[in-house]
Protein backbone atom coordinates (compact mmCIF):
# COMPACT_ATOMS: atom_id res chain seq x y z
CA UNK A 1 0.00 0.00 0.00
CA UNK A 2 1.10 3.59 -0.83
CA UNK A 3 0.44 6.53 1.89
CA UNK A 4 0.18 10.32 1.43
CA UNK A 5 0.17 12.18 4.20
CA UNK A 6 -0.77 16.13 4.61
CA UNK A 7 1.64 18.06 7.04
CA UNK A 8 1.21 21.51 7.85
CA UNK A 9 -0.26 21.91 4.14
CA UNK A 10 2.49 19.51 2.33
CA UNK A 11 1.36 16.47 0.56
CA UNK A 12 4.42 14.21 1.90
CA UNK A 13 4.41 10.78 -0.08
CA UNK A 14 4.00 8.26 -1.51
CA UNK A 15 5.39 5.50 1.46
CA UNK A 16 4.82 2.48 3.25
CA UNK A 17 3.46 2.51 6.50
CA UNK A 18 6.91 2.49 8.71
CA UNK A 19 7.74 5.17 6.68
CA UNK A 20 4.71 7.27 7.38
CA UNK A 21 5.14 6.55 11.34
CA UNK A 22 8.62 8.47 10.74
CA UNK A 23 6.97 11.58 11.14
CA UNK A 24 5.15 13.34 13.97
CA UNK A 25 1.45 12.26 12.59
CA UNK A 26 -1.02 11.50 15.04
CA UNK A 27 -4.70 9.94 14.95
CA UNK A 28 -6.07 13.01 13.04
CA UNK A 29 -3.60 13.30 10.39
CA UNK A 30 -4.75 13.63 7.02
CA UNK A 31 -3.84 10.46 5.11
CA UNK A 32 -4.69 9.64 1.65
CA UNK A 33 -4.45 5.59 0.95
CA UNK A 34 -3.30 5.00 -2.87
CA UNK A 35 -4.13 8.14 -3.82
CA UNK A 36 -7.82 8.03 -2.62
CA UNK A 37 -9.36 10.65 -0.83
CA UNK A 38 -8.24 12.09 2.46
CA UNK A 39 -9.34 10.60 5.78
CA UNK A 40 -7.72 10.55 9.37
CA UNK A 41 -5.96 8.38 10.28
CA UNK A 42 -7.41 7.06 12.68
CA UNK A 43 -9.64 5.74 9.72
CA UNK A 44 -6.88 3.19 8.29
CA UNK A 45 -6.46 0.03 11.50
CA UNK A 46 -2.90 -0.88 10.60
CA UNK A 47 -1.88 2.34 11.06
CA UNK A 48 -3.37 3.08 13.78
CA UNK A 49 -1.82 0.00 14.95
CA UNK A 50 1.47 1.10 14.14
CA UNK A 51 0.55 4.33 15.77
CA UNK A 52 0.04 3.03 19.06
CA UNK A 53 3.07 1.08 18.61
CA UNK A 54 5.21 3.99 18.55
CA UNK A 55 3.68 5.73 21.31
CA UNK A 56 4.17 2.85 23.51
CA UNK A 57 7.93 2.32 22.91
CA UNK A 58 8.18 6.31 22.76
CA UNK A 59 6.46 7.35 25.72
CA UNK A 60 3.94 9.19 23.54
CA UNK A 61 3.47 13.41 24.41
CA UNK A 62 5.68 12.96 27.52
CA UNK A 63 8.84 13.25 24.75
CA UNK A 64 7.41 16.11 23.32
CA UNK A 65 6.96 17.50 27.17
CA UNK A 66 10.04 16.92 27.89
CA UNK A 67 11.45 18.47 24.60
CA UNK A 68 9.24 21.48 25.41
CA UNK A 69 11.00 22.20 28.85
CA UNK A 70 14.05 21.21 27.87
CA UNK A 71 14.32 23.41 24.95
CA UNK A 72 12.79 26.58 27.26
CA UNK A 73 15.31 26.11 29.88
CA UNK A 74 18.02 26.55 27.42
CA UNK A 75 16.65 29.49 25.62
CA UNK A 76 16.53 31.20 29.03
CA UNK A 77 19.84 30.55 30.18
CA UNK A 78 21.80 30.32 27.16
CA UNK A 79 19.98 31.45 24.30
CA UNK A 80 22.42 33.34 22.34
CA UNK A 81 24.31 30.46 21.87
CA UNK A 82 20.66 28.70 19.91
CA UNK A 83 21.22 25.34 21.61
CA UNK A 84 17.65 25.46 21.84
CA UNK A 85 17.54 25.07 18.07
CA UNK A 86 20.39 22.64 17.95
CA UNK A 87 18.16 20.58 20.08
CA UNK A 88 15.45 20.67 17.98
CA UNK A 89 17.58 19.35 15.14
CA UNK A 90 17.37 22.89 13.48
CA UNK A 91 21.26 23.75 12.78
CA UNK A 92 20.63 26.48 10.77
CA UNK A 93 18.36 28.33 13.47
CA UNK A 94 20.74 27.90 15.90
CA UNK A 95 23.84 29.03 13.42
CA UNK A 96 21.56 32.09 12.88
CA UNK A 97 20.85 33.24 16.51
CA UNK A 98 24.71 32.55 17.18
CA UNK A 99 25.41 35.16 14.42
CA UNK A 100 22.68 37.39 15.60
CA UNK A 101 23.73 37.49 18.62
CA UNK A 102 26.61 38.51 18.10
CA UNK A 103 25.95 41.34 15.04
CA UNK A 104 23.45 43.03 18.30
CA UNK A 105 26.03 42.42 20.75
CA UNK A 106 24.35 40.38 22.55
CA UNK A 107 20.93 42.00 22.61
CA UNK A 108 19.31 39.36 20.98
CA UNK A 109 19.50 37.42 24.16
CA UNK A 110 15.87 39.09 25.43
CA UNK A 111 14.10 37.51 22.19
CA UNK A 112 15.61 34.11 23.54
CA UNK A 113 14.71 34.71 26.85
CA UNK A 114 10.95 35.96 25.81
CA UNK A 115 11.15 33.30 23.37
CA UNK A 116 11.52 30.16 26.21
CA UNK A 117 8.95 31.49 28.74
CA UNK A 118 6.86 31.19 26.21
CA UNK A 119 7.92 28.01 25.35
CA UNK A 120 7.27 26.71 28.63
CA UNK A 121 3.94 28.31 29.12
CA UNK A 122 2.64 26.99 25.80
CA UNK A 123 0.66 23.42 25.31
CA UNK A 124 2.32 20.36 23.92
CA UNK A 125 0.58 20.93 21.04
CA UNK A 126 1.20 23.78 19.87
CA UNK A 127 4.53 23.32 20.51
CA UNK A 128 5.04 20.48 18.77
CA UNK A 129 3.17 22.64 15.72
CA UNK A 130 5.49 25.48 16.14
CA UNK A 131 9.39 23.87 16.98
CA UNK A 132 8.94 20.24 15.94
CA UNK A 133 6.69 19.88 12.83
CA UNK A 134 7.67 23.41 11.44
CA UNK A 135 9.57 23.46 8.27
CA UNK A 136 11.04 27.10 9.59
CA UNK A 137 14.35 27.56 9.72
CA UNK A 138 14.13 29.75 12.85
CA UNK A 139 10.94 29.84 14.34
CA UNK A 140 10.77 32.27 17.08
CA UNK A 141 6.88 33.11 18.78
Amino acid sequence: MQYYINLNGQTIGPMNEHQVMAYSVNQNTPISKEGGDWQPLYTYPELMQLLQQKSNFSGGASEVNNKKVLCGILAILVGTLGVQYFVLGKTAGGIITILLSIVSCGLWGVVTLIQGILMLCMSDEEFERKYINSTSTLPLF
